[in-house]
C-alpha cells in the first residue's frame, strides 16, 4: 500500500497497525519523499529474527543497521508508532521498547507512506 501527499511531519506521531502474514518472511514500512528517497526503512525480517533499519537516498541504499529485539509473530497483529525531527526517527515498537534511527535525509516532513511485503495494513492514524 502506498500513499502520497501525506504529511507525516515533526510534531506529528504516526500510528500504524499491521498484521504479517502467517507465513511470510518480512514486510517493511518506508517514509520518505518518494520511492528513491526513503528516509526510513523498516523492515521485520520474520525469518531471521532480525529488524532491519535503512534509508534510499537517489535509489541508492545506505548502511543498515540491525536490531535484535524483535517483538513481532507470523499471524499477529502489531503496533508502531512513528515520529520525527530532523535528526532522528523515534520508533516504540509493539514490545512498548524505543528504536532511534537517524533521519538521515534531515527534513521536518515526508509526503511518501509505504507498507510493502507480506502484512496486511489493519489501521493508520495520524495524530
Amino acid at each position: 500500500m502506498k500513499i502520497q501527499d501525506m504529511s507525516i511531519k515533526q510534531g506529528l506521531e504516526l500510528k500504524v497497525r499491521v498484521k504479517p502474514g502467517a507465513t511470510g518472511d518480512s514486510f517493511a514500512i518506508n517514509i520518505g519523499h518518494d520511492s528513491e528517497n526513503i528516509a526510513m526503512h523498516l523492515n521485520p525480517r520474520l525469518d531471521s529474527n532480525t529488524i532491519v533499519f535503512n534509508s534510499l537516498s537517489g535509489g541508492t541504499w545506505g548502511d543498515e543497521i540491525q536490531e535484535s529485539n524483535f517483538p513481532f509473530r507470523r499471524g499477529e497483529e502489531c503496533k508502531f508508532y512513528i515520529s520525527l525531527n530532523n535528526e532522528e526517527f523515534y520508533i516504540k515498537l509493539p514490545d512498548g521498547s524505543m528504536i532511534n534511527f537517524p533521519n538521515r535525509l534531515g527534513d521536518v516532513k515526508y509526503k511518501y507512506f509505504d507498507v510493502s511485503g507480506d502484512a496486511r495494513i489493519i489501521g493508520i492514524k495520524l495524530k
